[in-house]
């Protein structure tokens, strides 16, 4: 780690521009910035990612907090016979800097030491960051190890991880002699920095007026609750009683529910997309007292995310440069698929990836759950295709494990079909880049907004979709788009299966083959779509107009 002099009380590096004045601190448990700082699972990353390059793109005056895992979320590595098992490895980054801070919260029965370290802004062109660890001097073992592992499985170190976050994170801008206008939460896991701003400020009105939150969560069973007495034993409350605790919360009985915590203690909030909003609602409208929520819809950072000669093809409507530009892109992806899989893609085949978090209810092997028009589909030589899938399960999750492992083993049956790992910010962008097809496949309701099918199309890639999340705002069947109709009914995973077959066979594949002119312009027009609407920097100036 870099020790360069670092100055309190600290200074905002850059002027902010005159919109962005209002001073913001953001609270996230993970930032997507760059490939080399792995501090990051998946879409909440990204998503913060973004949000911090719009920030320096911008001169906006905010700053980042985070955290330092010492293993990052978890490395995807392989067994012997090539399936996925995940590894943790130690990782150390020579372009943070020391702050030199260091302090200790009451967590866990213990006064724990927590350490600050910095990443500049002309590091990687984001905001400024603060990344807080307990894997330093004067802690034991027990207690080093809340900040190795992102969202460890360990219930209790789950919550201690939130409360270097939350507590953490309010204590360190005490340290810094920084006192922000609005400390902006992105998702509940740093609520527990909200009552340490209570016991300091004494009154609900000051602290309402200082704190925004963004809401992640698309149903109710989704939000993280725990035993009030259990996390007033972590210290989570800042000593607070919990007569005050349940007030203050909107807390009734014994159950604490994060993300109501953070509605009660707001003033504004908000979803992350359109339906999302409707959503959440819908969700929240029987709790008195709560935060307005409106929404915000996610994007992402065209200048880190998109291929430069794709975006002046784009800009100049040159189609032809688009697709022979994207040949190239496809090419540069097969290099990874063939030291992966030891398969040789051609770029002038229809290339469909899957590719982000595996979790149930995206349904990542939907398009093989019906294996007779799998087969078909694969072995279709006059028209034939090419499936990628990759992406990260979390590492307890033993269903998604078994479902990413049980595409690979299907893999070897088709010459055509590549299961990689390593699904991380530089992967992602070569699947983006070298895909025809995004492929995604939520139940609907399910996914609060996703972004990886945005930086898919700013690359000229087509979305083929359920219709959910930022979709909604985004998709036109058949003109930049293929969108599912939406499944009714009790068997929905049956006819959403049924209708993606349905509309790569009679719709996708043939349009690819027989007419590429409508092809080429339902990417162009999708890119055209995608580019500002779908652009964190349209979403960075939203969050000063709306919440800020």
């Amino acid at each position: 780690m870099s020790q360069s002099s670092f100055s309190i009380p600290y200074q905002h590096p850059f002027t902010p521009d005159n919109q962005y004045k209002k001073s913001v601190a953001y609270f996230s448990m993970e930032f997507a910035i760059d490939q080399a700082l792995k501090i990051y699972s998946g879409g909440l990353g990204f998503l913060a990612g973004s949000h911090m390059r719009s920030v320096y793109d911008l001169k906006q005056n905010v700053i980042g907090i985070g955290m330092l895992w010492k293993y990052g979320y978890y490395d995807q590595g392989r067994k012997k016979d090539g399936s996925m098992q995940p590894e943790f490895h130690e990782k150390m980054y020579s372009f943070l800097t020391d702050t030199g801070i260091r302090f200790q919260i009451p967590m866990m029965g213990k006064q724990v030491w927590i350490a600050a370290y910095y990443l500049a802004p002309d590091v990687f062109n984001s905001a400024p960051l603060f990344l807080l660890t307990t894997d330093t001097d004067g802690n034991d073992e027990t207690t080093r190890a809340i900040s190795y592992s992102l969202y460890d499985a360990d219930v209790s170190y789950k919550v201690a991880q939130c409360m270097v976050l939350g507590i953490g994170g309010t204590r360190l801008l005490e340290e810094l002699k920084y006192e922000p206008q609005v400390y902006h939460f992105n998702e509940a896991h740093a609520v527990s920095g909200i009552f340490h701003l209570f016991k300091k400020h004494k009154k609900i009105a000051e602290v309402k007026k200082r704190v925004v939150f963004t809401t992640h969560t698309p149903e109710e069973a989704g939000n993280e609750k725990h035993d009030i007495h259990f996390l007033e034993k972590l210290g989570f409350f800042s000593g607070l009683n919990l007569e005050t605790v349940r007030k203050i919360s909107g807390t009734k009985g014994e159950i604490f529910n994060h993300s109501l915590a953070a509605l009660s203690l707001s003033r504004k909030a908000n979803a992350v997309s359109k339906l999302h909003g409707e959503v959440s609602r819908q969700m929240w409208k029987a709790f008195p007292n709560l935060a307005p929520i409106d929404h915000i819809t996610n994007a992402q950072n065209n200048r880190y995310w998109v291929d430069p000669e794709l975006e002046q093809a784009r800009l100049a409507g040159d189609t032809e440069r688009i697709t022979s530009r994207k040949k190239e892109l496809k090419r540069l992806l097969f290099k990874t698929v063939a030291d992966q899989s030891g398969k040789l893609f051609d770029p002038e085949i229809l290339t469909i990836v899957w590719a982000r978090r595996f979790a149930a209810y995206k349904r990542p092997d939907m398009l093989a759950w019906d294996l007779e028009r799998f087969r078909k589909m694969m072995s279709d030589t006059e028209k034939p295709v090419q499936v990628i899938w990759a992406g990260k399960p979390y590492p307890k999750d033993e269903g998604a494990i078994n479902t990413f492992n049980h595409l690979f083993y299907l893999s070897h049956l088709f010459p055509n079909m590549a299961v990689l790992t390593g699904y991380e910010l530089g992967l992602s962008k070569l699947l983006k880049d070298g895909s025809d097809i995004w492929l995604n496949t939520p139940v609907v309701t399910r996914e609060a907004s996703g972004t990886s099918g945005m930086t898919a199309a700013m690359n000229a890639s087509l979305n083929l979709s359920t219709y959910d999340g930022w979709i909604c705002e985004f998709a036109r069947d058949g003109e930049n788009s293929f969108i599912l109709p939406v499944a009714t009914g009790e068997d929905i995973n049956k006819q959403d299966c049924d209708n993606l077959m349905e509309k790569l066979e009679t719709d996708v594949i043939p349009t690819y083959y027989t007419n590429q002119e409508k092809w080429k312009q339902m990417t162009l027009q999708s890119m055209n779509d995608v580019s500002v609407d779908f652009n964190s920097d349209r979403m960075a100036r939203e969050y000063y107009e709306k919440l800020y």
